[in-house]
């Protein structure tokens, strides 16, 4: 079962062996506010939903390191992205062991990682270094060297430009106020920004708001730039068991 956990929705499916979905993706809307407690309810009840698996792959916002959320973005939020962050999430949320919250509640093992991550996983070619950028509600990142995954750095909350990140900068809200042709020259400019921090073989755009990128602004950025569908998300959740290296044990 693979489980893509965004800040505005929760999508699932059930896939086999080699990653092909044998059950119609199912989405809720996330709920708010949202404690811990209540995120492993609402995946165990949208689980239940779906045909028996024999393990569970969870992509969420945020830095996740071996399970363990060490920061969430949206989920220590009173309402939602962009609202008020509530102190008391940001305590129930810091440390929150979710590996083995998800493993015990569905009975299987888990593997929990960055959703950036579990996307990447559905779409690297696995050679080289591959950088996937996420474009949705925020920014999301993953990066990969030769198909194996990296430690996750949250590329999103890095300035930009002056008191600005780039999940702010080019974040669902500033699509929504710029118009797609005006957002999609500025992911050209991000793009061609992070050009020689990655020196990347190939980069993979991804996410709900990748396919808005106007085609001549993507033709712009080059062929070692490509949009993949966010179906990736949940279709990673098989090939990211392969992909974690030796440094992380999902087992449980």
């Amino acid at each position: 079962m693979a489980i893509d956990c965004g800040g505005g929705g929760i999508k699932a499916s059930v896939l086999d062996a080699a990653g092909t979905m044998r059950a119609r993706p199912l989405r809720v809307p996330t709920p708010y506010p949202l404690p811990p407690t209540l995120f492993v309810k609402t995946l165990v009840e949208l689980g239940g939903r779906l045909p028996a698996a024999d393990r569970v792959t969870v992509g969420m916002p945020g830095m996740i390191r071996h399970g363990v959320v060490v920061a969430t973005p949206h989920y220590v939020t009173r309402s939602g992205p962009r609202s008020k962050v509530d102190p008391e999430l940001v305590a129930e949320w810091s440390g929150y062991d979710a590996r083995s919250a998800l493993a015990d509640a569905f009975g299987a093992p888990a593997l929990v990682l960055n959703d950036a991550e579990v996307h990447g996983a559905g779409v690297v070619a696995g050679t080289g270094c591959e950088l996937v950028l996420t474009l949705g509600t925020g920014l999301g990142s993953a990066l990969f060297d030769g198909g194996v995954l990296a430690p996750h750095l949250e590329l999103s909350h890095a300035p930009v430009r002056w008191n600005t990140t780039y999940d702010t900068y080019v974040g669902e809200p500033e699509r929504r106020r710029l118009g797609d042709a005006f957002w999609s020259r500025r992911i050209r400019q991000v793009v061609e920004g992070l050009r020689p921090v990655f020196r990347w073989d190939r980069l993979y755009l991804g996410g709900g708001n990748s396919r808005l990128i106007r085609p001549e602004q993507l033709a712009r950025m080059g062929d070692d730039v490509v949009v993949v569908p966010n179906t990736a998300g949940i279709v990673g959740g098989v090939r990211a068991w392969d992909l974690v290296g030796d440094r992380y044990d999902p087992t449980h």
